[in-house]
């Protein structure tokens, strides 16, 4: 491995351990769909408390991060492409389900690491 990856790999992990604000407009759980050849983004909503944890509006409760978790997603959005997604979920939604543009950055560059993993054949694992 060369040191311009290896150093790349280390700040991106790092940086993934940051802390972050949550979008009060909800969240999204991010696959692929191979056999269909599709990037697949289910989005929840919540609310976030006093604590700034992301709560199930329904129940009140924080959400986990960790463990399934049975919620029923508010939309399901699709794409062939990572600009596909992002052109339905950004310019197509009205009224958009995000309001934090350090999540929309996130969200594209998720979509973007699907679409790789899909044309590459790749497991594909949410950050």
């Amino acid at each position: 491995m060369n040191q311009i990856l290896a150093d790349t790999t280390i700040l991106d992990q790092e940086l993934s351990n940051r802390f972050i604000e949550l979008d009060p407009e909800g969240y999204f759980i991010i696959y692929i769909d191979p056999q269909n050849k599709l990037i697949c983004a289910k989005h929840f909503t919540n609310f976030i408390d006093d604590r700034g944890l992301a709560c199930d509006p329904e129940t009140g409760k924080p959400i986990p991060c960790n463990g399934k978790v049975e919620r029923i997603p508010t939309q399901i959005f699709t794409g062939r492409t990572a600009k596909e997604i992002c052109v339905k979920l950004f310019e197509q939604t009205n009224p958009c389900p995000v309001s934090r543009l350090d999540h929309a950055s996130y969200l594209g560059r998720e979509f973007q690491r699907a679409e790789m993993a899909l044309l590459s054949g790749q497991e594909y694992i949410q950050d």
